[in-house]
């Protein structure tokens, strides 16, 4: 089995993320647009749905830009760890032919699913503008809840990968997961609409404590946050999770690596 020599491996990491990304949109007409477009048009459906009938986003300022911000870093989630899921199992040939550490795999596809979500934070700049809607003096602070976020979502794909190798049903079992969670984080609801105790419980989320966070240093203060709800010591705990996550994520990555070119 050949060896790829330890400093290439970056430069492998950035290949393949890019080579995916590429492959992504290859033989579409429309191309990258599509990583534009599919935001574009969920928001566009649950805007006129939840505004027009269910009359949700009156008390919430910007509610367009805030509903497009939520859906877009969820969409981010979803993506970045659905596919990273078979991420070992799809390089099955590459694995068994040339050593390199397998983590690779994983990782440059969570960078894939990366470049789609700044491609998308555009759009929502730009819906920003349209809707006049100022940034936050806190705005700066966005690049740190981008990396916590990056961080969970690595964490979480590394994870699925592993068990995704041996047992092939967790595909379908994080579906549902994804489903559910969509509707246990606050996307398309204001955390005013849920019962103190039970949004309390939503934001121990950490996805949940991103968007929330997100929303209020990039369009307003009037967002409910983790900082606000949550009390000492609880409020540390959608903080740390990310990390917790992605330690646990590695090591049962790490556990498992010796025995992907048997098992793919």
């Amino acid at each position: 089995m050949e060896k790829i020599k330890q400093y290439n491996y970056f430069g492998l990491t950035r290949e393949l993320a890019l080579t995916d990304f590429k492959l992504k949109y290859q033989g579409s007409f429309f191309g990258y647009l599509w990583s534009l477009a599919k935001p574009l048009m969920l928001f566009g459906v649950l805007y006129l749905v939840f505004t027009r009938f269910f009359r949700l986003g009156g008390s919430i300022p910007h509610y367009p830009v805030y509903l497009l911000l939520g859906i877009v870093l969820f969409n981010y989630f979803v993506e970045s760890t659905s596919a990273s899921m078979g991420s070992i199992v799809g390089k099955g040939d590459l694995i068994r032919k040339v050593y390199f550490p397998r983590i690779i795999l994983t990782v440059s596809t969570s960078i894939t699913a990366l470049i789609t979500l700044l491609l998308n934070m555009i759009v929502v700049f730009i819906f920003m503008i349209l809707s006049k809607t100022v940034p936050t003096i806190d705005t700066p602070f966005l690049v740190l809840l981008l990396l916590e976020l990056f961080v969970l979502v690595s964490g979480v794909s590394l994870f699925l990968a592993s068990l995704f190798v041996r047992f092939r049903d967790i595909a379908h079992i994080w579906e549902v997961c994804n489903q559910v969670l969509f509707y246990a984080v606050p996307i398309i609801y204001p955390l005013s609409f849920v019962p103190g105790r039970i949004g309390k419980i939503l934001l121990l989320n950490p996805l949940a404590q991103i968007i929330q966070d997100s929303r209020f240093v990039l369009i307003t203060h009037q967002t409910a946050t983790a900082g606000s709800m949550l009390h000492f010591p609880y409020v540390f705990i959608p903080y740390t999770l990310p990390f917790i996550v992605f330690a646990f994520g590695y090591w049962f990555f790490q556990k498992s690596a010796a025995k992907f070119a048997e098992e793919v």
